[in-house]
């Protein structure tokens, strides 16, 4: 059968719902896809004529078709099918039962999945559908309250794009609108104007003209809206592209000044850590000293090498028993003088560093009696042949504050009488 516009209306008006009658009027119209634009014309006009029950096997017809092309690579049937399936479907959509409505959206939803249509076209008819949805008092939207379409949470626009949502989705819907009926409107203008067409009669040539001129103005009622549509579109992207560029300014700005302060702080850090270095350096390496800074750092004893000076110790010499006991006490004057001992040494400690010693002056005399003792030429002859035998007879110092202790007084003065007696008794008795 050739390709006619009354053969494409024969065919949708034999259609049927068994699966057969579908497959055998895809094909034949698959077949005619050069037509295709007219095609989908004619399939819109005849969803708009007929019956509801009978809108659900025409999407089923445009299902198939544009599954098949997809399949084969022809776009033909998918371009020629863009611009009238969200009007197309939101028609069979409108009035329906619940059960034909639910078939729709599991059409819709397969559209989806495969990708049938593009991004635009196929939320264009989802939005279409959700519009139907909310405008019905039992239904706000799809289950649970939420989109029918939507995939999951996702799927929201962000907020900077949601002022551009409303105006995409009226532009796709005017963008439905207008491609059609401008398509229609073209052919029938071809059809009266084609000079190789017999001229019909007046009456049927003026209700011709006069249905052209309703579809063009239709059509330019269209495709005004569509042009202003498009420019609030376009609108709402310049004023998101300017906010973008400003941030984009600002965000260049804040990287600039990053950059510097982490390359600061990278230098600072690498001065830190060679002072650091320089500090630790120092400590393991003493710097070289002169020989006069060694020899008092020696004397210091401030080398770990050279151990700490050692406690001060007393000398343990005892006192001589003639400061403390006449010499003629019997037991007393024959024995040797005492040596003085040697100072004591820690084994473990160096000899200190000689000190200069401030001995006290005492007054020297040639008599070896104390001033406060009697005279006896016998004493002084025992102290005498000492003193010349060689014998080194060491006597305590006395402390400066005893100079002169006894001298041109009497020695028992101020001792009680019978002391003084007493005294004076032993020191006889001794001879």
């Amino acid at each position: 059968m050739a390709y006619t516009d009354d053969a494409v209306k024969a065919k949708l008006s034999s259609l049927n719902e068994t699966q057969e009658s579908i497959v055998s009027v895809s094909q034949w119209i698959m077949f005619h896809r050069r037509h295709a634009d007219r095609t989908c014309a004619i399939w819109l006009e005849r969803m708009r004529e007929t019956t509801v029950n009978k809108r659900l096997t025409l999407i089923y017809l445009a299902n198939e078709v544009v599954q098949q092309s997809k399949a084969r690579r022809k776009d033909d049937f998918l371009v020629a099918f863009s611009p009238v399936i969200a009007e197309a479907t939101a028609t069979a959509y409108k009035g329906a039962t619940n059960d034909v409505q639910d078939k729709i959206r599991r059409t819709v939803e397969v559209w989806s999945q495969r990708r049938i249509f593009d991004k635009p076209i196929q939320e264009a008819v989802e939005a279409r559908i959700t519009e139907l949805d909310k405008s019905r008092s039992g239904k706000k939207g799809g289950l649970l309250g939420g989109s029918l379409f939507s995939s999951g949470p996702g799927s929201a626009a962000p907020a900077e794009l949601q002022p551009l949502v409303p105006l995409q989705l009226a532009l796709s819907k005017a963008t439905a609108t207008s491609t059609p009926a401008t398509s229609t409107a073209s052919t029938e203008f071809e059809k009266l104007t084609d000079p190789e067409r017999p001229a019909p009669t007046p009456p049927v040539y003026a209700a011709r003209l006069s249905a052209l001129l309703k579809s063009l103005s239709r059509v330019e009622s269209a495709v005004a809206e569509s042009i202003q549509t498009r420019q609030d579109l376009l609108e709402g992207l310049d004023k998101l592209l300017a906010t973008n560029r400003a941030a984009l300014e600002d965000e260049k700005t804040q990287l600039s000044q990053l950059q510097e302060r982490r390359e600061a702080m990278e230098k600072r850090k690498r001065e830190v850590e060679d002072a650091i270095m320089r500090g630790v350096s120092t400590a393991e390496t003493p710097s070289p000293a002169t020989d006069g800074e060694a020899i008092s750092y020696l004397n210091g004893r401030s080398t770990s090498s050279i151990e700490p000076e050692g406690p001060k110790m007393e000398e343990l010499t005892p006192p001589p028993t003639e400061t403390l006991t006449p010499t003629d006490t019997p037991g007393v004057g024959n024995k040797e003088p005492m040596q003085d001992p040697q100072p004591l040494h820690h084994p473990n400690t160096t000899a200190l560093p000689s000190q200069p010693q401030h001995s006290p002056s005492y007054p020297t005399s040639t008599n070896p009696l104390p001033s406060f003792l009697p005279q006896d030429p016998r004493h002084a002859a025992h102290f005498s042949s000492n003193s010349g035998s060689g014998a080194p007879a060491k006597k305590r110092k006395l402390d400066v504050e005893f100079e002169g202790f006894g001298a041109g007084e009497d020695a028992m003065d101020g001792l009680d009488e019978d002391v003084a007696e007493l005294l004076r008794a032993e020191s006889g008795g001794a001879v």
